[in-house]
């Protein structure tokens, strides 16, 4: 199954279920506060999007109380996006995207150095 289409919203709340799942509605709210401040309906919205979209799936914990758990894989969406991008900003092309980035930010020697091997591996695959 294709990682599904999470806007930006629904990564925040994707990111706080694959740091610790399950959690309540009210839990997520809860881990979000400080960075988001968004109402607790909010979330539920966002969570039903991510449910309705099969990013997330529902179970019920002892006390019989709806909790949410990703279904899909942190990497898998991450995967997704970045194809996402590269084809939407670069036309899919791969070495557009790493000029600009080497150019534009401030790597440090050991960046350097690792990305030069995983470059130098890619070669080899």
């Amino acid at each position: 199954m294709p990682a599904p289409d999470i806007s930006e919203s629904e990564w925040a709340v994707m990111e706080a279920l694959w740091e610790r799942a399950p959690q309540t509605a009210s839990e997520v709210t809860k881990s979000l506060k400080p960075s988001m401040n968004w109402a607790e309906n909010t979330v539920r919205t966002l969570l039903a999007r991510l449910v309705d979209k099969r990013a997330l799936k529902t179970e019920e914990n002892a006390s019989g109380t709806r909790t949410f758990l990703p279904a899909v894989k942190r990497e898998a969406c991450v995967r997704a996006e970045s194809e996402s991008f590269l084809q939407r900003i670069f036309q899919g092309a791969a070495k557009p995207l790493l000029v600009h980035f080497a150019q534009n930010t401030r790597l440090t020697p050991e960046e350097v150095k690792e990305l030069k091997k995983i470059l130098d591996e890619s070669i080899t695959r």
